[in-house]
């Protein structure tokens, strides 16, 4: 089947099941263009709890999914490939983390959105990449066990008078960024400015002249006006890029940036899932209502 015929049909499916579809920024340019909302992860869970569909198809990977179960219980959850997972997410799991928390007893546990529900279920907040240095900043604990990525919690660390643990976690796209790339880039595009993600090593996050999530990275370029923009993340993001703010340049800091998890999913894939009902992600209560609570902290925070 023609891939126009391909993305017809899902729209006829997404409609005849009142479903919609989410795809986070990374995700291939043409699952990105079918989408009913593109966006963070966190971000795109939010916006599908407020809508009426019964049946969301999450185009992301596992930790997406049963956020959106988290916040949408009563909706169906559908993540065309069960197999995307994030190796972020995977170098924490719960027998781990109550290790952890019982060599730093009082300790409050940040935990990034990028974890699993269980984590979640586990910790007394979470965060985003947006937001972190706010929910750090809202505690009345002063050392803090931020997982399950070190980068992102040795940045936060530089906003906050408070101790801050980072677990040993990263994600090997942001990590392997190194900053040779990056003064490659700069010096072939002179003038440009540099946007990374905190998931990136501190010594790359030094050069940068914004530093902020996937959505704080494409607002930043819509606000430095015809400057071209080095990026340090997910070569996902010049979909956004280049559909926003047509035109413009826009460099990758390192072509090698890709997850090959979020680049699983495809047009194929959505259309089987939505054909039969799976794989469904469903998280059970037992972890959701403790792990929403972890959310629900966060909103609190603002």
């Amino acid at each position: 089947m023609e891939q126009a015929d391909l993305k017809k049909k899902i729209k006829i499916l997404l409609k005849e099941k009142n479903g919609i579809l989410l795809a986070h920024y990374y995700q291939r340019d043409e699952v990105q263009e079918i989408a009913d909302f593109t966006g963070d992860s966190l971000g795109l869970s939010f916006e599908a709890a407020k809508t009426k569909a019964d049946v969301i198809v999450f185009a992301g990977v596992h930790f997406m999914a049963e956020s959106a179960s988290i916040l949408s219980p009563e909706k169906t959850v559908l993540l065309p490939r069960f197999d995307a997972g994030c190796a972020l997410a995977d170098t924490i799991t719960v027998e781990a983390l109550e290790k952890e928390k019982k060599k730093y007893p009082g300790a409050a546990v940040v935990t990034y959105i990028n974890s699993s529900a269980a984590i979640k279920a586990a910790s007394d907040i979470c965060c985003t990449s947006a937001n972190a240095v706010r929910v750090v900043q809202s505690l009345a604990e002063k050392r803090i066990l931020m997982i399950p990525d070190g980068n992102l919690a040795r940045y936060a660390a530089k906003f906050t008078d408070k101790e801050i643990i980072p677990w040993g976690g990263a994600c090997p796209v942001h990590q392997d960024l190194t900053p040779e790339e990056v003064l490659a880039a700069r010096a072939r595009h002179p003038g440009a400015k540099f946007a990374a993600h905190p998931e990136c090593r501190e010594e790359v996050l030094k050069l940068a002249d914004f530093v902020g999530s996937t959505s704080g990275i494409i607002d930043y370029a819509g606000k430095i006006g015809d400057s071209a923009l080095i990026f340090g993340t997910e070569l996902g993001i010049l979909y956004q890029l280049r559909t926003r703010y047509p035109g413009r340049t826009f460099i990758p800091a390192s072509e090698k940036m890709i997850c090959e998890t979020m680049k699983l999913t495809t047009v194929e894939d959505i259309l089987k899932a939505l054909t039969a009902m799976a794989p469904v992600v469903k998280v059970p209560e037992a972890i959701r209502v403790p792990a929403k609570r972890c959310l629900d902290r966060m909103l609190a925070v603002g």
